[in-house]
């Protein structure tokens, strides 16, 4: 005659499975962890996007000269883009982060960043201005919300 242990009688599973229930609900109704106030990493940046488009495509491959002036600093920022051959126009974002290989910067190489102010901007093509206008960027600010306990 073999026997067989307890814990492995088909009788007992059903009570088993009713103690293993009972003790994982008193471990998910039991006290939760100590929360912590939640660290937050935000940016706000405010662009423009400026562009040209020749509408007929009657000039095939050309250059297009963005020129951004600022009124409170006085700093021109330049980016040169190449439209190849069936590109009929171009837009692009001011300012342009640096890490672009592609960004507006001035004649000392320094790259132009969201200063809040007014600001000129003109795209020459064959050292005639095409385009222009003005716009301002605005002031930003972040708000947060501290999570606590």
């Amino acid at each position: 005659m073999i026997t067989v242990p307890s814990f492995l009688q088909l009788k007992q599973w059903p009570l088993a499975g009713w103690l293993g229930g009972a003790l994982m609900m008193l471990l998910l109704l039991g006290p939760a962890p100590a929360a912590h106030a939640q660290t937050w990493m935000v940016s706000t940046t405010a662009q423009i996007k400026l562009g040209i488009l020749d509408k007929y495509g009657q000039l095939g491959p050309y250059t297009a000269n963005f020129i951004v002036h600022s009124e409170k600093t006085g700093k021109d920022y330049l980016l040169v883009k190449e439209l190849a051959k069936g590109q009929t126009g171009v837009d692009v974002l001011f300012p342009t982060d640096p890490s672009d290989p592609e960004y507006f910067k001035a004649e000392t190489g320094e790259a132009a960043s969201a200063i809040p102010g007014r600001y000129t901007w003109e795209c020459r093509v064959k050292g005639l201005k095409a385009v222009g206008g003005r716009f301002m960027i605005p002031e930003v600010a972040n708000d947060m919300t501290i999570i606590n306990k």
